[in-house]
């Protein structure tokens, strides 16, 4: 069978098991993979075409809105390959989940910002070890 790319690739992101979310220039989600359905609870039908807003706790979502703005009015963002962003998510039974994501802009011909990718693990294991072991620590004489 000769290499093929774009099948390659299809499988790359739909497969993953971390979450690949693509929303457009408007917050609306336009790609929604396996790692993202198995991640927030949402099937892929249920998350295409709504708003971000799904997965961002209402406390966090000016922030986050603000953030989305900037990015697409200057092109830049501080979670590429140098950065990760750690943040609190929301499933879709109303849970919360820890994540760390990168975001990749994607422009048009013209370098205006058609969207954003986000590649986001559950990092929520992780994230309440740590928290237990800082009150332990904080708990010491």
């Amino acid at each position: 069978m000769p290499f093929n790319l774009d099948h390659l690739c299809r499988q790359l992101v739909t497969q993953a098991p971390d979450a690949i979310v693509y929303a457009d220039d408007q917050g609306q989600i336009r790609l929604w993979n396996a790692g993202a359905e198995r991640i927030f609870g949402y099937p892929e039908a249920e998350a295409l075409g709504q708003s971000l807003d799904i997965i961002i706790p209402e406390n966090q979502r000016q922030r986050h809105w603000e953030g989305f703005g900037r990015t697409l009015a200057t092109g830049v963002t501080r979670y590429g390959a140098e950065s990760l962003l750690s943040v609190p998510a929301i499933r879709k039974d109303g849970s919360r989940v820890s994540v760390e994501f990168t975001i990749l802009p994607f422009h048009d011909e013209g370098g205006r910002i058609l969207g954003m990718a986000a590649i986001m693990r559950d990092v929520t294991a992780r994230f309440e070890e740590l928290k237990a072991l800082r009150k332990r620590v904080a708990g010491l004489p």
